[in-house]
């Protein structure tokens, strides 16, 4: 049996375990084609970013279970297990990774409510008199 890579990528609330191996560029995620899971182009050119930048679209097999979030964040947590995943098979890549941004996680996550307001930053509207 051949190695797999094992990543797990984050963005907001969405988790993806990524599972790489040599093959010739097929994307599954949660069972379906990647095209048929992400119906917007951009997400799906999220989802093969890492790919293109090494130039290795044809050359691995990409198995993805993804859960939580919506579908922009579960792409971007795609993108980086693809990216650490690639990694791991080879160092060499690391520096294209980076330059194009796809080795950082996206710290950004909802802010939550506080108590007295209608939202996190919101107010309710206030009456002088």
């Amino acid at each position: 049996m051949e190695k797999q890579n094992n990543t797990l990528g984050r963005r907001k609330e969405a988790v993806a375990r990524v599972f790489l191996r040599k093959g010739n560029g097929q994307i599954v995620i949660n069972g379906k084609d990647y095209k048929s899971y992400f119906a917007l182009v951009y997400l799906q050119n999220q989802v093969e970013l890492p790919l293109k930048t090494i130039d290795a679209t044809e050359n691995f097999d990409v198995t993805v279970t993804v859960k939580g979030g919506g579908v922009k964040g579960q792409a971007e947590a795609i993108r980086l297990g693809i990216a650490r995943g690639l990694c791991q098979i080879n160092e060499e890549w690391r520096p294209a990774l980076k330059h194009a941004g796809l080795l950082m996680r996206d710290p950004r996550v909802v802010e939550r409510k506080k108590p007295g307001q209608k939202k996190a930053r919101k107010n309710f509207q206030f009456s002088k008199r």
